[in-house]
Formats: C-alpha cells, sequence, structure tokens
C-alpha cells in the first residue's frame, strides 16, 4: 500500500472521530430542555403532563412495602415463589378516569390522587385467585382497595396467572430431569447429555379454561446466537397445573413425526432400533444459522444525522414539545408505549394513543409450532423494552430516556435508555413545486418528523414502536418486526407450513395482529364518523348536450351506528374515513382528522376457535366508535426482511403526506395556505 493511500486512510478515520466526538459532546442533556425553541414552542404546561407520569422507583417501593405491612398475608417475593404462595405480580400506574383528568386539565378541577394498580397472585388461600388493588394516594400510600370485580365482574382464577420466571425455572428442572431417562437417545440426535439443550415456551397453556399444560420446543443452544434456528425436533408436553411442584410431570413427548407418552418409551425404542433418528452435529458459533457476526469486514461508515443548532424539541420529566406539538409520554410494563393529551398548536387531538396487545399466531405440523398463538402482553411488551443502541438503535442525537417497572420483584428495575426522542428528516419534501410556466419560481418545505421510539424484545422477535408527530399535524403509528423467525424441526410435508430455511430447519408461516388504543378528541369530544367516496355520475355537458360525461362525485356519509364504522377483514373500506367535529372551519367544512389505515391483513382466526374471543378485536380492520384501532398484518420473514404497519392520522383539508388524494377535492382544502404547517382544518 502506497504512503498516498495510507494518508488518505488516516485523513478519513480521523475526520470521522471528529465527527462523532462532536455529536456525542452535543448529547449531555438526558432527558433536557431546548433553549433554542421560539416563545410559541415553549414548554408552558407547568407540571400538568405528570398526571400520566409513569411510577417512580421510589413510589414503586412504597407500595411494596405498603402491601407487605397491610394486607395481613405472608407476601413471598415473585422471583422465588412457588405457585402455592402469594406474591406481588407487577405494579403500575392506575391511570385517572378521563372525565377527572379533564377536569383537571381543562376545567380547572382539582389534580386526580395518584394512585398505582398492584397485581397480586394469591396461591396460598382456600380459593387461590388473581387480585387487583388500587392503592394510594402515593408517594405515602395510605389506603388501597380491591377493583378485581368492579372490572371483571368477579374472582380471576388462579390458573389465568401469566407464568412467571420461577415458575419457567421449575418447569426446565421437570424438563431436563426426564431428559436424563434418555441418555443413548440424546447423544445419537443431537450430540448432548441434555444440558446443553434450551427450551422454548409455547401459548397458549392448553385449549379449554383450566387448563395449564404447555407445549415445549428444544434446540441446541450456541451461546452468542440465536438458539431459535436450531430445532433438534424434540419437544415435550408439560403439565404444570398444580399448586405443588412435585406433581407436575410430562404429558406427550415429540419427536420426528412421531408421539411417545415419555422420555422412557423415546428411549427404549431407540435401543431397539424402530426409531429414525436424525442425526444432528453440535452446531459451531461461527456457522450456525442464528450468528449476528458479520461474514465480512464492514465498509466506510454511513451518513450521520446532524443538529446544527442543538435539538428543535424539548423533553421535560414526561412531556414533549416539538414544532406545535405537546405530548405525554410513558411506558406501561404489559403493554408497552402510551401517550397522552396530543395536542398540536395548544388544540388536543389524540387524549389517548398507547399500544394494547401484540398477537402472533403460527401453523406447522409440529405440536410447539401448531399451537402457538403468543399474546405478547402476557410476557411484558414494555418491561422487555431494553436499553437502546447509540447510532444504530437509534441516531447518536437523539434524547434517550429511562424506564422504571416493577414485575417479579419486590424492587424496582430500571431499563437504561430504554426509550428514544428524535426529529428525523425524511429526505422527502413535504411539498415542493418548480414553476416553469408564466412565472418561473420554487418553493419547497422540508419533511421533518419527531419520532418516540421503544424497541421490545418478545423472545425471538424485537418490535420497533414508533410514535411519530409531522410538522403537518399528521398523526403516525409504525412497528418493524425484526430479530429472528420463530422455527420448527422440518420434517414429512414441512413445507405446507413454511419455507426451508436449514438443512433441519422450518420457517414457519405466522400472522401478526398488533392492538392500539385510539381515543380522539378532535376539536373537542363530540365526534363523528364520516366517510367519503367517490362515485360516477353520467351527465350531458352543459355547453352542448351533444356528448355524456363521466363527471366523478364526492359521496359522504355520516355513520351513526357502531356496527357501521366496523369494518370487517377484507371487505372494501370507504375512500376516505374522518373523525369529524360538529365545528366548522372557515369554509364551512367540519374540522376533522382523517384516519388511514396502511398494513398487510391477514386471516383472522376462525370465530368458532376456542381462543378467538380473547383476540376479537383482529376480526376489524378498524373500531372507530370504540376509538380503538386494530391494525393487523401477515408476514413469512424471509432472512434480513423487516414488515411494518402503521396508522397514519392527517388533518382533512391539509396537504396529504402519504398515498391517498385528498388535495384532489375541493372541499378539501386548508383553512391556511398550504405552505404553511397545517393542523385542525
Amino acid at each position: 500500500m502506497s504512503l498516498k493511500t495510507v494518508l488518505i486512510l488516516l485523513g478519513l478515520a480521523l475526520a470521522t472521530i471528529f465527527a462523532l466526538v462532536c455529536v456525542l459532546l452535543t448529547r449531555e442533556r438526558t432527558p433536557r430542555s431546548c433553549q433554542h425553541l421560539p416563545p410559541e414552542q415553549e414548554d408552558t404546561e407547568d407540571g400538568q403532563s405528570l398526571v400520566f407520569a409513569d411510577l417512580t422507583a421510589e413510589e414503586m417501593s412504597q407500595v411494596v412495602l405498603y402491601l407487605q405491612g397491610h394486607l395481613g398475608v405472608p407476601l413471598v417475593e415473585a422471583s422465588r415463589a412457588k405457585p402455592s404462595e402469594n406474591c406481588i405480580a407487577w405494579v403500575d400506574l392506575q391511570v385517572p378516569a378521563k372525565a377527572e383528568v379533564l377536569r383537571f386539565l381543562d376545567g380547572g378541577g382539582a389534580r386526580p390522587p395518584r394512585e398505582a394498580l398492584a397485581v397480586l397472585y394469591f396461591g396460598q388461600q382456600a380459593e387461590p385467585n388473581i387480585t387487583e388493588y388500587v392503592v394510594g394516594p402515593l408517594p405515602r400510600p395510605a389506603y388501597h382497595r380491591d377493583v378485581t370485580v368492579q372490572k371483571y365482574g368477579g374472582k380471576v382464577p388462579y390458573h389465568r396467572r401469566a407464568v412467571t420466571g420461577s415458575e419457567y425455572a421449575e418447569i426446565n428442572a421437570v424438563i431436563h430431569r426426564e431428559l436424563r431417562k434418555a441418555p443413548r437417545f440424546l447423544t445419537a440426535c443431537c450430540e448432548s447429555d441434555g444440558t446443553d439443550l434450551v427450551t422454548l415456551t409455547t401459548a397458549p397453556r392448553g385449549f379449554k379454561s383450566g387448563d395449564r399444560v404447555t407445549w415445549f420446543v428444544l434446540f441446541h443452544n450456541v451461546a452468542g446466537t440465536g438458539y431459535y434456528l436450531s430445532p433438534v425436533g424434540l419437544e415435550v408436553l408439560v403439565d404444570h397445573g398444580d399448586l405443588h411442584v412435585s406433581r407436575w410431570q410430562l404429558r406427550k413427548v415429540f419427536y420426528n413425526g412421531r408421539y411417545f407418552a415419555g422420555t422412557g418409551d423415546l428411549e427404549q425404542e431407540f435401543v431397539a432400533g424402530t426409531l429414525e433418528v436424525v442425526r444432528l452435529k453440535q452446531p459451531q458459533a461461527g456457522a450456525v444459522l442464528g450468528s449476528m457476526k458479520p461474514r465480512r469486514l464492514p465498509g466506510p461508515p454511513g451518513p450521520l444525522q446532524f443538529e446544527p443548532q442543538g435539538p428543535r424539541y424539548s423533553v421535560r420529566n414526561n412531556h414533549i414539545t416539538f414544532q406545535g406539538w405537546s405530548i405525554a409520554f410513558g411506558m406501561n410494563p404489559n403493554t408497552g408505549p402510551r401517550l397522552f393529551d396530543i395536542r398540536y398548536r395548544g388544540e388536543r387531538i389524540v387524549y389517548e394513543l398507547s399500544l394494547q396487545e401484540a398477537l402472533a399466531l403460527y401453523g406447522s405440523n409440529c405440536p410447539g409450532g401448531m399451537s402457538t398463538r403468543y399474546l405478547d402482553g402476557s410476557f411484558g411488551i414494555g418491561r422487555f423494552a431494553y436499553e437502546l443502541v447509540r447510532g444504530l438503535d437509534c441516531p447518536y442525537t437523539a434524547t434517550y430516556v429511562d424506564r422504571h417497572y416493577l414485575a417479579e420483584a419486590d424492587t424496582p428495575k430500571t431499563n437504561q435508555n430504554s426509550l428514544c426522542i428524535f426529529e428525523h428528516d425524511s429526505a422527502l419534501p413535504l411539498r415542493r413545486h418548480f414553476s416553469d410556466s408564466q412565472s418561473f419560481y420554487y418553493g419547497g418545505l422540508r419533511k421533518t418528523t419527531l419520532v418516540i421510539r421503544s424497541i421490545s424484545t418478545l423472545i425471538n422477535y424485537d418490535y420497533v414502536w414508533d410514535f411519530m408527530f409531522h410538522a403537518s399535524g399528521a398523526v403516525e403509528v409504525r412497528v418493524h418486526a425484526t430479530g429472528y423467525i420463530s422455527s420448527s424441526f422440518f420434517h414429512g410435508r414441512g413445507t405446507d407450513y413454511g419455507n426451508r430455511v436449514g438443512p433441519h430447519t422450518l420457517g414457519t408461516m405466522h400472522l401478526h395482529h398488533i392492538h392500539y388504543k385510539v381515543d380522539l378528541d378532535v376539536d373537542g369530544q363530540l365526534n363523528s364518523v364520516e366517510t367519503q367516496d367517490m362515485e360516477y355520475e353520467f351527465v350531458k355537458d352543459p355547453w352542448s348536450t351533444q356528448s355524456t360525461i363521466e363527471r366523478p362525485y364526492l359521496r359522504r356519509e355520516r355513520l351513526q351506528r357502531e356496527d357501521e364504522a366496523a369494518f370487517p377483514l377484507h371487505v372494501p373500506m370507504p375512500r376516505y374515513l374522518s373523525f369529524v367535529s360538529p365545528n366548522p372551519n372557515k369554509w364551512e367544512h367540519p374540522r376533522s382528522y382523517r384516519i388511514q389505515i396502511i398494513s398487510f391483513p391477514g386471516k383472522h382466526l376462525p370465530t368458532n376457535s376456542s381462543m378467538e374471543r380473547s383476540v376479537s378485536w383482529s376480526r376489524l380492520q378498524n373500531e372507530f366508535l370504540r376509538e380503538a384501532l386494530a391494525l393487523p398484518g401477515r408476514d413469512i420473514f424471509p432472512r434480513g426482511q423487516n414488515a411494518f404497519w402503521k396508522m397514519l392520522g392527517v388533518p382533512a383539508g391539509c396537504h396529504p403526506e402519504e398515498g391517498g388524494g385528498a388535495h384532489q377535492h375541493q372541499h378539501l382544502q386548508p383553512e391556511r395556505p398550504l405552505d404553511t404547517h397545517c393542523g385542525l382544518c
């Protein structure tokens, strides 16, 4: 290599290091209040957003101490509690009732008392059950009330509790104890003694209410890689419903297309020579399918985002302001990100925008895969939103925020830097025009967006949750699914249920359904749903009446009943759907927000399924009058491909940001010229 080449490479390296240092030196404010905002964008909400703020670590600890001293029953820390004992499952903010909050925010009423919701598992009772308590006031609790019957209409049976970490540990002990009954089989099939095999849970845990039996799929485990792609063909059905762990047992064993009563039977058939064994080598770290180590040296660094005068948004406690936007943010340990009191230019648009549930439904010719319907909220979408990697998960220039949670422990835990906030340049003009007729000019406006992001790792999948606020007044929700596929052992007619991605690995087909709650308050709470569709009418041309014109016209309809606003999957939706206010704009059109649902709808679980009622929200493309949007999607992920769904709310009459064509219709005109940012038009 010549000296000139070395000097050039050295110069590039120094320039890159200098740029990174400059970027990192500007990020010493986490969170921070921006000092360069114009006066109309300053944060003047005076702490009102704290009514929605997540519990602090100290508040969580105080709730635990209160419960330990006032319930009159022994409580064991959930991380070591047996099913036959009592424990605190989790603690979260008890969000005050909407009417109470609005009286405080808008009517000058008293601030609602700050309270926590605590969920407890009572296994050491005559009738084991799950109980929910509201505890308050914080930060020093003095009362608690049982809200279980009020919320659910009766006591919640104990078998409905989520599986805790300690229960998984006991299940693994049962499985590995049973594996010791088949030593020669394990050596032949997997080059293993069973101790280096890992298990993957499935869900739900049975077919009828009261069941607590779970299929567990076994995989080769190689440190530092995704074991999800290395199934060994062995799956076991564990009955873990009894309160006493000593009574848990294997109900069935599955191997390479066949079912056995237990691992002892499997061993007997292997010794007798009547079992067909697929002999797998121990995977090597460098060659395993699930390795994320790069296969070649990385190229030169890519472009970096830069804020020449610092951030144009402000973060104070749980409150964000950005170019007219005002947002309160938080994180539910079970359901994930939640936003409240979303305003644009001082007007509330959305009272609540929150993730509610994520369903993944699988198909396979193996029992674990064919029975899996993960409801990720039961694992903890917010709880498993871990630290974000600066410069990869979010830009270097983002603001990173810690999140606290209390689940399966008596002390709170912190996921550092697990939520990020940043302004994103879309590298696309929001609007532009180059005039070459009559007069010559150019006008344009950059399209920038504020992004609130967290990423949840739920077993094999990493879900990137984005809430995006556009300078035009549009709100967008988007989710990317990445990580690893979930796989089954390839045998028989496996390709009827997915694609072969390895010598013995089947990438199983599956559906994703994502459920969001969207409580829209467009110019007040008295909103209606309006549909607009295009039709053609045949008319004689009025200037000569000699010819016929197919003239498009707009057909509007104000929906009167809830079932009219419920659109089943695969049924064509109206071209435009709007949440409208009774108040008109200056052109006498109702002030409104358009709802756009952009997704890839899959096939809903058959309604005669015993599980369908638990995911009935995914029957519909939307549930507008209930103010909850179900965003369904389907994918069979090839390696390295992501899928996304998004909901885009556009102020009706504003220049659209994606798709659609609202600007083509005369009646959809903004109150202000289009070269200014448009809000509630």
